[in-house]
């Protein structure tokens, strides 16, 4: 195995783990714009204002826009003020702090109905682990414990399917699945979820944990590199193409946030959060290759050389804060299956994923052509 190969693959790749970008966020306020397609409770004349941490970010950005669509007054903390123009051209109006500034949470429950809870650390190079801990467990903590000083009635924690690492066996895997967080960011969200858990019982907030899937849809940058190099091409397979990659589409996602948040029986419970297909890795970059108008990729590589060159780069790089051309997570992408059963989000939110995945994927290249990034 050559640098040069080892170097293109690590370009092609880079990004592939990026499943959940989390940045902590600002307050929000959107008008209140009726929605045909989404109902407030019955009981809810006017619907009372919820917060969303992490409102910057892919999914925060598109659950903030979808509650305001739907009548809730929003508010949303961010981090940085240059965070905050397309919530601001929503009709929101933002106010900046820190998550893990205590000061900063007590302002932003003020106040609130429903609590989303999204912000997160997300991965990279030259971050200790204490930082990911302050975000997703101490921060996390303060904020059930000032949302239930606040009379906040419901929060909705995020969560990831990847605290169950890789699922393996032959069916899908569902909320009691054993628990197998395989890196930093995994290992202190599953922290942050049972701290969630255990603050809520011990102060009476009502709390719901989602954890979702692999999020895409219009433009998203997570798998961005994955579309993106296989519609121009570049794309290598790592592996027989076997393992399960279940998605989520932004949509769904949101609207099962939503159920979760609306849905009184959910108080206490645990759901993952899927697309309804769950291809393989062959069949879905052959999905993506049709869609794409491009040959499907034939070129295979085995894994173990890239395993153990990741292996190698993160001793190298991580303790000089370098960021590795290759980790072994991003190896895992090929390796890890990712199959999971909505039965429970199904039967007891009533969430059914609307989205099919072609035509997901086609709105997703067609968002990347239009902003130049294909």
């Amino acid at each position: 195995m050559t640098a040069v190969t080892l170097q293109r693959i690590a370009g092609v790749y880079r990004e592939l783990d990026r499943a959940a970008h989390a940045r902590p966020l600002f307050t929000v306020r959107a008008h209140h714009i009726r929605s045909s397609t989404i109902t407030l409770p019955s009981s809810a004349r006017e619907p009372s204002t919820v917060l969303v941490t992490g409102g910057s970010g892919f999914t925060g950005l598109a659950l903030a826009r979808s509650l305001g669509a739907c009548g809730y007054p929003v508010r949303a903390l961010v981090r940085h003020q240059a965070q905050a123009q397309d919530l601001e051209a929503a009709g929101a109006e933002v106010v900046v702090g820190d998550i893990r500034d205590p000061r900063t949470i007590t302002e932003a429950v003020a106040g609130i109905g429903t609590v989303y809870h999204l912000a997160a650390v997300f991965r990279r190079a030259g971050v200790p682990d204490s930082e990911y801990r302050e975000v997703h467990v101490d921060a996390t903590k303060r904020l059930v414990e000032e949302s239930a000083a606040a009379g906040v009635s419901r929060c909705v924690h995020c969560s990831t399917v990847g605290v169950h690492g890789d699922v393996g066996g032959d069916a899908p895997a569902n909320e009691d699945a054993p628990l197998h967080p395989g890196d930093i960011y995994q290992v202190t969200k599953l922290e942050g979820e049972q701290v969630a858990r255990d603050t809520a019982q011990r102060t009476g907030l009502p709390l719901t944990v989602v954890r979702p899937g692999p999020i895409y849809g219009p433009g998203d940058r997570r798998l961005l590199k994955l579309f993106g190099a296989i519609a121009r091409r570049r794309f290598l397979l790592l592996g027989n193409g076997s393992p399960h990659f279940q998605m989520v589409y932004i949509d769904d996602l949101v609207e099962g946030f939503r159920l979760a948040a609306e849905t009184p029986d959910a108080a206490g419970r645990t759901y993952i959060i899927t697309g309804g297909q769950a291809p393989t890795l062959n069949e879905l970059v052959n999905e993506i290759a049709d869609v794409a108008h491009v040959p499907a990729p034939r070129f295979r590589l085995p894994v173990w050389p890239f395993a153990a060159a990741g292996a190698l780069c993160e001793a190298v790089c991580v303790p000089l804060g370098i960021e590795p051309p290759i980790y072994r997570r991003r190896v895992s992408f090929f390796t890890n299956n990712r199959w999971f059963d909505t039965s429970r989000a199904r039967s007891e939110l009533g969430f059914v994923p609307k989205m099919p995945l072609r035509e997901g994927i086609r709105r997703t290249l067609e968002s990347y052509r239009r902003l130049g990034w294909v």
